[in-house]
């Protein structure tokens, strides 16, 4: 049991470091390829959806249908789902947009903005605020899904890692901008995304007190709508605004397929 908890929490730490990737690649240069990118994420948003609603999802309804019986056990998932979904969008609503990195668009361009130093710094602090406050749910999804199956831990981990890669990005160009300092924006991004382990850390204490059968068949219904939910709202239309549509559509096929491959020999 340690070892897995120890295991869960290594994936969800590399997730979260994942921002440190992105400002990486933004501080080296100041261009990367829109393709890479669309395609990077349309598999991350393929592999989520489809991992979501295939196997996290029946996981749910199984332990919940044990629990209450067929009828009951099935609508207390669809209801746990919707409520994870309701949960991470209200999260998203109360984070103003201009702010909240998932509303960044690809034609932001820092070097004509005509904007002082404290606005690109609050521009810069705020979206790693927002970014810390939607990896909490993340950092428990990733957890939750180590402890209980370590390959679909690694799956999800990899694929939200993917997707915190522009989230780096978006905390560390206006920092940059606004200090001059690389060091500081690249620590601040990269900071940020320690809150999927703290996330992880809080969720393992909280529930650990009263882990039951159904408790863990409600939680993994309600992760599985989170990851619905970041895929269509944050990943798709993130790829959709670098411009390359196909591209990120092949991406989603694609994360669906080596998700699917997987789990095929995993069973």
């Amino acid at each position: 049991m340690e070892s897995n908890i120890l295991f869960a929490f290594g994936l969800t730490l590399f997730a979260g470091l994942a921002t440190g990737i992105g400002s990486f690649i933004g501080l080296l240069s100041k261009r990367f390829g829109s393709k890479f990118l669309a395609g990077s994420l349309g598999f991350s948003a393929g592999v989520m959806i489809y991992v979501s609603l295939v196997e996290i999802f029946f996981k749910a309804k199984e332990v919940l249908i044990q629990e209450y019986g067929d009828k009951p056990g099935y609508a207390y998932t669809t209801i746990a789902f919707f409520a994870g979904i309701a949960f991470i969008a209200i999260i998203d609503r109360l984070i103003p947009s201009i702010d909240n990195p998932h509303e960044i668009k690809k034609t932001k361009n820092y070097d004509s903005l005509v904007v002082n130093n404290k606005k690109l710094m609050r521009m810069g602090l705020f979206s790693a605020v927002a970014i810390a406050i939607h990896n909490f749910p993340e950092g428990l999804a990733t957890f939750m899904a180590g402890m209980t199956n370590p390959t679909l831990g690694v799956s999800i981990a990899i694929a939200i890692a993917i997707h915190n890669i522009p989230e780096g990005l978006a905390v560390s160009v206006p920092i940059y901008y606004a200090t001059g300092s690389k060091k500081k924006a690249f620590i601040l991004s990269s900071l940020s995304g320690l809150s999927e382990p703290i996330g992880a850390i809080i969720g393992y204490f909280f529930l650990k007190w009263f882990f039951t059968d159904s408790v863990f068949g409600f939680i993994f219904a309600a992760v599985a709508g989170i990851m619905v939910y970041i895929s269509l709202d944050e990943l798709l239309p993130t790829a959709e605004e670098y411009g390359e549509h196909h591209v990120a559509i092949y991406g989603l096929i694609g994360g669906m397929a080596v998700m699917a491959l997987s789990l095929v020999l995993m069973a």
